[in-house]
């Protein structure tokens, strides 16, 4: 069951990694990175819209894409996060 505790969750997960992102993009991949970016946005949205017409499962399924996306740019050095609490990647000495 996907519950409002859930979805708070995903959404305040996915957000916050969202503007770490933001923050870290590899600027010698800035055209792929935006893009990512763009997409994830994208997504988030989604999630609200669903969300805002009681639609949990979508939002639920909007928010994993979203942070897949992330994750894939995090792991294919779009993104130079190392924060594995928000991306699937190693914790480094430059995280936040």
């Amino acid at each position: 069951m996907i519950t409002e505790e859930k979805l708070a969750k995903y959404f305040a997960v996915t957000e916050e990694a969202l503007a770490m992102a933001k923050e870290h993009v590899n600027e010698a991949r800035k055209e792929y990175a935006d893009d990512a970016l763009d997409m994830v946005s994208r997504y988030v949205a989604d999630a609200h819209h669903f969300h805002e017409n009681n639609d949990p499962v979508n939002a639920f399924a909007a928010l994993n894409y979203a942070h897949g996306w992330l994750d894939c740019g995090a792991r294919t050095g779009l993104f130079t996060v190392q924060n594995s609490r928000l991306f699937t990647v190693d914790d480094g000495p430059s995280s936040e």
